[in-house]
C-alpha cells in the first residue's frame, strides 16, 4: 500500500512538473506572439481588416528557416478565433530544392469562413507546394485577397535566405 502511493505521488509531481513546464513555454509562446501581432501592424496598418474580419488567424512569432539544398522551417504559434486564444499550434517544412541561407520570420495565416478554420483545427490542412507567402511591407496588405481560403503573410527578422515559399508547410493543433 505504502509503495503504491508513493509511485501515485511520483506520477503526480512529474505530471506537475510536465505541465509547468509546457505552460511556461505555451506563455512565452503567446507573450511573443502579442508582440508579432504588433510588428506586424507597424509593419503594415492594412493588415488590421484581416484581423477584424477573418474567422481566425494563426501566428507564428518565430518560424526559422534553414538550408542549402536541402532545408526545412519549424515554429510553433497561437491560434485565435473571435481575438481569443484558443489553442497552441507548430508547423513543420521539408523540402528540396534552390535554396541557400537561414532567416527567422513572423508567418501569419489568417482564416476567412468557419469552414476554413475548422479545416485547420482538424489537422486537414497543409499548404501545397507552390503556395507562397505575401512578403509583408508597408502597404501591401491594402490589395491582398483570400486564396482557397487562407491569406499568408511573413514578416522577415533576421537572416537572409534565397526562399519565400510555404508550400508543404504541416501544421499540427492542440487545443486549450
Amino acid at each position: 500500500m505504502r509503495t503504491l502511493k508513493s509511485l501515485m505521488l511520483v506520477s503526480i509531481l512529474l505530471l506537475t512538473v510536465c505541465v509547468t513546464a509546457q505552460d511556461k513555454k505555451d506563455r512565452k509562446i503567446m507573450n511573443d506572439a502579442k508582440k508579432a501581432k504588433k510588428t506586424l501592424l507597424k509593419a503594415d496598418s492594412a493588415l488590421e481588416r484581416f484581423f477584424e474580419n477573418s474567422a481566425g488567424y494563426v501566428l507564428f512569432p518565430n518560424v526559422g528557416k534553414g538550408g542549402f539544398i536541402i532545408g526545412g522551417a519549424s515554429g510553433n504559434g497561437v491560434l485565435y478565433e473571435e481575438g481569443q486564444s484558443v489553442g497552441m499550434a507548430n508547423l513543420k517544412k521539408l523540402n528540396v530544392g534552390f535554396q541557400a541561407g537561414g532567416q527567422a520570420i513572423i508567418e501569419i495565416i489568417f482564416f476567412e469562413t468557419q469552414v476554413d478554420l475548422e479545416r485547420f483545427k482538424e489537422g486537414k490542412f497543409e499548404f501545397a507546394a507552390e503556395a507562397s507567402a505575401v512578403a509583408l511591407k508597408s502597404g501591401i496588405a491594402a490589395n491582398a485577397k483570400y486564396k482557397d481560403g487562407v491569406a499568408v503573410f511573413a514578416l522577415p527578422k533576421a537572416g537572409l535566405m534565397a526562399d519565400a515559399s510555404v508550400g508543404g508547410q504541416k501544421f499540427g493543433y492542440k487545443p486549450f
